[in-house]
């Protein structure tokens, strides 16, 4: 109901801001939910509030929509908007956690420190308490801010995550390399390093990158449109932000990635093969078209 959409490749038809989409039911429920993308709507599949509008109804608003206060559209949708960016930061600030927590069996990156661990978690309570005020608070909190407060955080922890321990792919190869020294007495050959054009923000939109090793690399805002990932590893790969629209990545090793989110994994295409971190869900439409 409140963002706009063009039509184009991931929506048949346009649709301006504030004005219901044609398939959304009384209910709130949509009328083509079990067959968006057989009807061109990809752009629906992909998109993830990380929970703002449940947040935004239920929380901010007290229960009321749209539909029941015609009065409060504007200004919730607005709130809508902005909530949705406080929470896709609050999911990013978790994964980090989740890469700094060492000890008490946290499985985190070893050599964490403190001070990361505590600083993550007084952004999350930071931002976690401005998402809950009033709808005049949520529209005056400076995202942008945020953003530039937050990033340097991120790359960070993705940084010293990226220097930790053997990968499961790398783990992998050592043990299939020792095993077939031990067949035939001949190592190996090592894999193709990663040319220097693989960096942050690199366009790497439409290459073949089968064969290449990726594994520590950091790709964060990187244009891999339609990029070929088929059984590639990307262990350990910084994702955030990469566009991974129609990147093909069955096969591919996404479990240790770090940084990727839902909306990326639906924008691409995967398989039953490819792995996906146990914090995401595998996009349900991998399995009924791309296998």
């Amino acid at each position: 109901m409140a963002l706009p959409f063009p039509r184009g490749a991931d929506f048949p038809v346009a649709k301006p801001a504030a004005t219901p989409c044609r398939n959304l039911l009384a209910d709130h429920r949509c009328r083509i939910h079990d067959r968006l993308l057989d009807e061109g709507w990809k752009g629906c599949v992909t998109f993830d509030c990380f929970g703002a509008g449940q947040r935004v109804v239920q929380l901010t608003f007290g229960g009321r929509t749209w539909r029941d206060d015609p009065e409060v559209a504007d200004e919730q949708f607005s709130v809508f908007l902005r909530m949705r960016e406080l929470h896709e930061i609050l999911a990013l600030l978790v994964e980090a956690e989740r890469l700094v927590s060492v000890g008490d069996g946290g499985g985190g990156v070893a050599g964490a420190d403190a001070l990361a661990i505590d600083e993550v978690r007084s952004l999350t309570a930071t931002i976690d308490a401005l998402a809950g005020g009033s709808p005049g608070e949520v529209l005056a909190v400076d995202v942008a801010e945020l953003r530039r407060t937050v990033g340097p955080l991120l790359a960070a922890v993705a940084a010293q995550a990226r220097q930790s321990g053997p990968t499961s792919s790398e783990l992998a190869t050592a043990r299939a390399a020792t095993d077939e020294h031990r067949r035939t007495g001949r190592s190996t050959p090592r894999r193709a390093a990663a040319p220097p054009a693989l960096e942050p923000y690199a366009d790497l939109a439409g290459r073949d990158l089968r064969g290449v090793d990726l594994r520590r690399r950091d790709l964060r805002g990187a244009l891999l449109i339609g990029a070929d990932l088929r059984g590639t590893s990307l262990d350990r790969t910084m994702l955030l932000g990469a566009d991974l629209r129609d990147a093909d990545v069955r096969g591919a090793q996404l479990a240790e990635a770090l940084f990727l989110t839902g909306p990326q994994l639906a924008a691409a295409r995967g398989d039953a093969a490819t792995t996906v971190p146990d914090h995401l869900a595998r996009p349900g439409h991998w399995t009924v078209r791309h296998q």
